[in-house]
């Protein structure tokens, strides 16, 4: 028996139906941040807003959801919920799963990125008459960003190799072509292989609009660090 077959290899490596699928991997990952984005700025917002009964139902989502395994998660969605009479294709519900568990993540990370802002700035921007709307978009979210992006960074990378959980449910992603041609052709090492290839040329590529994120975000303050010094 033939372990390493070289040309199913570099066939594998250019194969449109593997290229389509690390684009679909991608596409759950934009779809899923942005929804858990949206999520987890609602979620900060809440714990931060001093109402018991939003911060409290804040910290519940958050514990759930960062206490339970993805995977569980999945099912329960895509498997459970049809038992009530809620039905979701597989794409829905590996949206609607991976963005709700990454708001749960990305919240604890706005709400540290928000808290890092000195509490006099908010007070000074509110004592030159702006109202808490404009105070957030002008003063604190912008100061928050620097903070945020790192962790947020990792957490789109960890996100991207995250999505081939979906396959368990069936979503044509790029883990589930893999397993689809490994049935078909039975290049188990090379099809695997050139699967792991994808996964590290998505997270490079993100690798590196990320620092480019933190050098734009981070401009003035490291002007600031070099004048101090």
């Amino acid at each position: 028996m033939q372990i390493w077959r070289w040309d199913g290899f570099f066939d594998s490596l250019f194969n449109a139906y593997l290229l389509e699928g690390a684009i679909i991997s991608v596409g759950l990952t934009a779809g899923s941040l942005v929804f858990g984005l949206i999520i987890g700025i609602g979620l900060a917002l809440m714990r931060l807003s001093g109402n018991r009964i939003m911060s409290g139902f804040a910290a519940f989502y958050c514990w759930f959801f960062r206490g339970t395994p993805l995977l569980v998660q999945l099912l329960l969605i895509y498997t459970g919920l049809p038992l009530l009479g809620i039905r979701f294709d597989v794409w829905e519900a590996a949206l609607i799963g991976i963005s709700l568990n990454e708001g749960a993540y990305l919240s604890e990370i706005v709400r540290a990125g928000i808290m890092s802002v000195a509490k006099g700035q908010r007070e000074a921007a509110a004592a030159l008459g702006l109202h808490r709307a404009q105070v957030f978009r002008l003063v604190t979210w912008p100061q928050a960003l620097r903070v945020i992006i790192p962790p947020l960074g990792n957490s789109v990378n960890g996100l991207l190799k995250t999505t081939s959980i979906a396959s368990v449910i069936s979503v044509d992603e790029l883990l589930r072509r893999t397993q689809l041609l490994i049935q078909e052709r039975f290049l188990v090492l090379e099809l695997f292989i050139v699967a792991a290839m994808y996964y590290l040329l998505m997270t490079t590529l993100w690798d590196f609009v990320q620092r480019r994120l933190e050098r734009r975000y981070g401009r003035g303050y490291a002007a600031d660090s070099a004048d101090r010094r």
